[in-house]
């Protein structure tokens, strides 16, 4: 059984030999940028250009059908309600005092624009989704630990968000080894529905909570022994080191923020009233 980490991708390519800082400078300025554009078309493009890029990483199709899948049944009703409901500020967004109808139910319409902010959510959400493992799952735990430290974050809060990368797989790995004791046992989950699914995969909390808390107590004692204070002057193992590309793209991204705010503001790009 093929074992899960972060660091999923299988090539090696130039989101890689970044450093973590210039991958948090890109998730930091894309995510704003996703908050400020209110436009589906920009917004549209930006989630393909960030899943273009995930691909070109190496981040795992199967990965983003996954993420496609499970958000599949939420965007669904993000579309409806947005469509039905979301009036009064998509006549805000737009300065138009009647929408324009693309579906009646009874005395109540679904409207084109209301679906198409309803879009533009969704775009929002699939961009900060699809950014993160574009960082992450191509980084090193350790190197990221070391990036984060030299970027003057607190050590015990980077040292937190290392372990709880650390025991996820761990949780994972467990909860695969459940399943397949239950199907050695002869449970045949792949011919039950979903909703007896569901009842299988909610009794494997309850083992997995408490390998957790017993793990996380483990570790306690590990760190007590080892008069653990979170100081971050410290020795590591490996190097994060700014490069002359990392410099120039943390420039870049800061400069593409400052762009679109001013063509935001300005000129009324990535505006919803953009397209109309």
């Amino acid at each position: 059984m093929q074992s899960f980490n972060w660091q999923t991708v299988d090539r090696d390519s130039p989101f890689t030999r970044l450093d973590f800082r210039t991958k948090l400078t890109m998730m930091i300025v894309v995510t704003l940028i996703a908050f400020t554009w209110e436009s589906p078309l920009a917004g549209g493009l930006l989630t393909l250009i960030v899943a273009l890029a995930c691909l070109w990483a190496g981040v795992k199709w199967s990965y983003l059908l996954t993420i496609l899948k499970f958000m599949a049944p939420f965007y669904l009703f993000l579309l409806i309600t947005m469509g039905f409901f979301n009036v009064e500020q998509v006549k805000a967004l737009t300065g138009k005092t009647e929408l324009t109808p693309l579906l009646t139910v009874g005395s109540t319409q679904m409207t084109v624009e209301g679906t198409l902010y309803g879009l533009n959510v969704i775009f929002k959400t699939l961009t900060m989704v699809l950014i993160i493992p574009l960082a992450i799952f191509t980084t090193d735990i350790n190197q990221m630990m070391v990036s984060l430290t030299k970027a003057r974050i607190p050590y015990k809060i980077v040292f937190i968000f290392s372990s709880t990368l650390r025991l996820f797989p761990l949780l994972v790995e467990e909860s695969r080894s459940i399943i397949s004791a239950q199907r050695l046992r002869g449970l045949a989950i792949e011919k039950m529905g979903w909703l007896q699914k569901g009842k299988i995969y909610a009794s494997i909390a309850v083992p997995l909570i408490l390998n957790a808390m017993a793990k996380s107590q483990k570790l306690e004692v590990v760190l007590q022994a080892k008069a653990f204070s979170g100081d971050p002057n410290r020795t590591f193992l490996q190097e994060s080191i700014l490069t002359n590309k990392d410099y120039l793209l943390i420039i870049g991204f800061l400069f593409l923020l400052v762009l679109a705010i001013i063509l935001y503001v300005k000129f009324g790009v990535g505006k919803f009233a953009w397209l109309f």
